[in-house]
This record gives structure tokens, sequence and C-alpha cells, in this order.
């Protein structure tokens, strides 16, 4: 296993010592079952609901079958309620004997099978939020069980533990998992329990020993939900900015398009505003009965691409008129001399009205690069036309939505 090294970002204000275990160089892609599925256990009476190794199984086969897994998507993460109420004998976690018959190997055999990554739920507390057994006392036993399952992500909750001691738990944890056989992707909540118990998050600290992390509250099926999370992220944008890079990201967590509280607009928005943010791609629905455009949204190509970014550079809000924001993220490639290309969302927060016309003076927004700019919108990557940084560019957005172009610098 890989121990901890110092990654200095040249680009930050101070230096960030990072998890180095080789794992989320991009933003982690995949499915998660906890916005759609929650905690259904009835499998009795809704057995193509209730958590259990089929719904993760039909999402595999869907990430595969559909072309999700093509472009990039590749984990398949359990969320909680997937175990039995208590420990064996031995100490060891036990996944729930009815809902998981063949256990948790069995069911990471079937997802890696077809090429894809296992995630699976923990909490650093006594119990999980839903009440099943916690790592607290169990660290080192819970690592390596995690690691004989072959399991590829961890994602560790916070209930039941003292935010004022998560400075101490998730450390030791996230040492256990980094020790143990097996290479596993580290997923904590520890700066959200800090800021809802009034404390401030020590982003340095929690970058050496999580690959992502939760800032927020819990996303819900709502466009409230949504806009709640992205005023969080502008109020702590320089913070999160400088905290994020290769193998550690801010994580306001899972992708909704798909569901019932998001329209199309909406939807769209939020897939392209954690584009820009460097966000993980988690989505949460269910990829068995999406509608197509929705599908087709996930699938967007040149979201994913800058989302994927190599240089890890997360965007942030750099212009506000009203109910319209500009969000810049830098992104590849760089001119000879050192400029960045960019990404340019353009977020429109008016619930009423027509669509939007909206113009950007390119070097207003930092685009100033003397070799100008070919730029085109994601949804039209063929249509390319040259800007200069005193060019004016006319983007058009509809109301509770966005509206993403690629910025690429010339030579």
């Amino acid at each position: 296993m890989a121990y901890f090294t110092a990654i200095v970002l040249l680009i930050l204000p101070f230096s960030v010592f990072a998890l180095d275990n080789g794992l989320a160089l991009t933003p982690p892609m995949g499915w998660l079952s906890w916005e759609r599925f929650t905690c259904n256990t009835d499998c009795k009476n809704d057995p193509d609901n209730c958590i259990s190794e089929k719904l993760y199984k039909d999402m595999a086969d869907r990430l595969v079958t559909d072309g999700y897994k093509d472009i990039g998507y590749e984990y398949i993460n359990i969320d909680d309620c997937w175990m039995e109420k208590e420990r064996d004998k031995d100490g060891k976690l036990v996944p729930d004997r009815e809902r998981f018959p063949n256990g948790i190997k069995a069911l990471a055999d079937y997802i890696h099978s077809k090429g894809l990554k296992l995630g699976i739920y923990q909490d650093i507390g006594s119990k999980t939020c839903a009440g099943f057994p916690g790592s607290y006392g169990h660290f080192e036993t819970d690592a390596a069980t995690f690691a004989e399952w072959e399991v590829d992500m961890l994602k560790v909750d916070g209930c039941y533990a003292d935010p004022k001691q998560m400075d101490d738990l998730y450390p030791i944890f996230s040492s256990a998992v980094n020790k143990s056989s097996r290479d596993i992707l580290f997923s904590c909540e520890w700066p959200f329990y800090q800021h809802a118990a009034g404390m401030k998050p020590n982003y340095q600290q929690i970058a050496k020993y999580c690959n992502i992390w939760r800032n927020f509250y819990d996303v819900v099926d709502s466009w409230q939900s949504i806009l709640s999370i992205v005023d969080y992220y502008i109020t702590n944008q320089e913070e999160f900015v400088a905290a994020a890079g290769p193998g550690h990201w801010n994580d306001p967590d899972m992708i909704l398009a798909g569901n019932f509280g998001l329209s199309y607009d909406e939807a769209k928005a939020q897939f392209m505003l954690w584009a820009v943010m460097a966000s993980p791609l988690l989505v949460s629905n269910d990829l068995r009965h999406i509608r197509k455009e929705f599908s087709d949204l996930l699938k967007n190509k040149e979201i994913i691409t800058v989302n994927q970014d190599p240089l890890g550079k997360m965007g942030k809000m750099v212009q506000k008129n009203g109910n319209i924001e500009i969000w810049t993220r830098p992104i590849s490639p760089l001119s000879k001399d050192g400029k960045y290309s960019y990404s340019i969302v353009v977020f429109n927060r008016n619930t009423l009205g027509s669509v939007t016309n909206v113009s950007i003076k390119l070097d207003s927004i930092g685009l100033d690069s003397p070799n100008c700019y070919s730029i085109y919108d994601v949804f039209d990557s063929e249509h390319v036309t040259k800007y200069c940084p005193q060019d004016t560019l006319k983007i058009q957005v509809n109301p509770s939505s966005a509206s993403m172009v690629v910025a690429k610098v010339l030579n």
C-alpha cells in the first residue's frame, strides 16, 4: 500500500498534504443508492427497490449495457442498511443474510466481472445513521474485512460520533484502511459534521486522510436543496478551491437527474455546476427507469471531460448580475505561455420568464490570452467559434437552468 507523502499544489495559498493512495486522481464517477432508495429493507413487498444484492447487480448491469461505463461511471456504491443488526462472534460485520444471501465478496466478484468497482458504507461512530453497527472500536477489523471482500470505495459517515473527536477518529480509520491489503478510496463526512456542530473544519488535515469529503447537508430531491448546496459552496469557495485537487475533492453530494424533484433544466444546471466544481459524479436514481433526456445528459461527453480534467483545478463563481451567475474552471490544454483553457457555466436562478440572453466580455472573467480561444457549446461541440479577450460572448440560458461552453486556448 502507498503511504502518505506531501503533494504541494502550487496554485494554493497554502500547501495541502494529501492522501497519497493513488486513487481519485480525477473525481470518482458512479452510482450510489442512498437518495433514491434510502433504507428500504422490505424485500418481501418491494423486491425491486429494496437494499439488496439484486439492486446493485441491476444497476451494475445498467451501467454497462446502457453505455455509462464506457464514459467513466465505474463505482456501484452500497449505502446504509446493508448489514445485520449485530456483528458475528468474532466481531466482524455481517451482511443481511436474506437480502445479501451470497455475501459482499460474491457481489464484489459480480461487479468486478463487469469491469466496475464496488463501494460500501460504514460510520465512524458506534452506529450507522440507520442504527446498524458502526466501526468505532473496530477500525482495524473492519478495514481488513473490507479488503478481504475486495471493496474499492468506503464511505464513512459520522452519526453517533462526537464531532470534536473526528480529528482523531477519521485519521485512525483512514490509516487502517490505507494499510490494509487493498487500495480503497476513502470517502468521509468529517467536515460536514464539524460544520453542523459550529466548528471550523481543517481542510489541510482532512485532505491528508480522505479522497473525497462531504461539506454540507444531504442533498434531497428538490431544487431548493440544490440551491442551498450551491450557496454554501459560493460562501466558502476560496477555501474549497484551495483544498481540492487530484486525489482529494470536495463532495457536494449525489447527482439527482432522472428522479422526481428536478426538471430537465434544473438537472442540467446541477450536472454542469458539479462538473465545474470538480465534484464526484455519483448519481442516485433508478437507471432501469430513466427517461432518455436525463440519460443523455448524464452521458454528455463534453461535460464529463470538463469534470474529469486532469489538471484537477476546482472552478468557482467569478461574476454575478442579479440572478445570473458566471462560473469558470481552468482546464487543459494550456498555451505555450501557460494560459489556461476554461469551462464557463452561466447559471440562471430566475424561476420565471423566458430565455435570458447573457453577454460576457471574456477578459472580464479572466480569459485574457492574447492568442484567443476556440469556443463551443457542450451540446454542439462541432460548431466552434474564435473569440479574443476583448470580444463579447453571448449565451442563452433558460430559467432555473444553466448553459456551458468550453474555451480552448489557442497557440
